[in-house]
């Protein structure tokens, strides 16, 4: 019963704090710079008062600003996004057909980043001030500290231009279609359609751009796991353990390392939360037909609608992950609960 009572009340922030955010990035979308209509319209026809009337009837945008909240609150509860600007689409497909390429490049980037991170954070504090231990901390610095999108272009440059050892930007080479959409994962789909070069392939494609998403969070993973590693193993009853002549694999893995994980969860769902989001330059430099790259290109045509649209994505995305997180905390330490 507490935990049903824990999780139900999550979920009422959860509601409580899309109805904020929804009004916050509606209110923060109306003070961007640049006008829709002049981005949008051919000079001839913003010399025509009757097709530029038109135009702004169409899109609500000869309404009050009141008019225009109650009219997109609406929209909301019916999950109704609007009509993109820049397509003439409907913005929920918009972000239906993009949402499965920046999820395929996530997942892949989040799973790379926590698997290496984790290791190199427990090889770093059982080699505490080692050669092994500055050259780990060495790789977390520099994959935290580089920009991302110099990182793509050195990335594209050596492994792609130079030694030829991955494929370029994009999802698939060009000698492949894309594969019939189910889940619009290419990897899946290719496997379901039976085309398994497709599916290697498609994540050959991953590699690259995958990687320069994960040195970041990976970077950030290992400092936190070597840190809370470290305390966990100057606690009282690791000491006992220790003393009772328990080996070092043994005491990492069944006593220390449960609890000094839990932190990184943390990290683990905000890494995941960010890269769900769309990395706008490098989904941009490879080519990848993510949220990053729409979100790019509703920036430049000035389409407010599909920029709220991004922005609700973005921020249910970190919502619902740091929701998870906290109903994780929940069930692995029952305390939490609690509190």
């Amino acid at each position: 019963m507490d935990g049903l009572k824990f999780i139900g009340k999550k979920l009422v922030y959860l509601t409580v704090m899309l109805f904020g955010v929804a009004t916050l990035v509606f209110l923060l979308t109306k003070m961007i710079p640049g006008d829709p209509v002049v981005a949008n319209l051919s000079q001839r026809a913003l010399n025509d008062p009757e097709i530029v009337a038109a135009y702004k009837a169409k899109y609500g945008l000869d309404r009050s600003l009141i008019e225009q909240y109650v009219l997109y609150i609406r929209n909301l509860l019916q999950l109704d996004l609007g009509t993109s600007i820049r397509t003439n689409k409907p913005i929920l497909a918009e972000l239906a057909r993009c949402y499965p390429a920046t999820i395929e490049l996530a997942l892949f980037a989040i799973v790379i980043a926590s698997v290496f991170g984790i290791l190199f954070g427990v090889i770093s504090a059982i080699r505490r001030n080692s050669i092994m231990d500055q050259a780990v901390r060495a790789v977390s610095v520099t994959g935290v500290s580089i920009p991302s999108f110099w990182f793509a272009l050195l990335m594209l440059y050596f492994f792609y231009y130079k030694l030829k050892w991955f494929p370029g930007p994009g999802r698939l080479s060009n000698s492949f279609s894309a594969p019939a959409t189910v889940t619009g994962l290419y990897i899946m789909d290719s496997l379901l359609e039976g085309d398994v070069p497709k599916a290697l392939d498609a994540a050959r494609h991953l590699i690259l751009p995958g990687t320069v998403l994960a040195a970041f969070t990976m970077g950030l993973i290992t400092r936190t796991t070597r840190s809370n590693l470290l305390d966990v193993m100057s606690t009282d009853y690791i000491r006992t353990a220790k003393a009772k002549g328990l080996g070092r694999a043994g005491l990492i893995v069944k006593h220390a390392l449960g609890n000094a994980l839990i932190p990184v969860l943390t990290v683990i769902g905000l890494g995941l939360g960010n890269l769900l989001g769309g990395m706008v330059l490098v989904e941009t430099i490879f080519n990848w037909p993510g949220v990053g790259q729409f979100a790019y290109e509703s920036v430049l045509s000035a389409d407010y609608p599909a920029i709220i649209g991004v922005a609700l994505l973005i921020a249910l995305n970190y919502m619902v992950i740091n929701t998870v997180v906290d109903i994780l905390y929940g069930v692995i330490d029952p305390r939490v609960r609690c509190s």
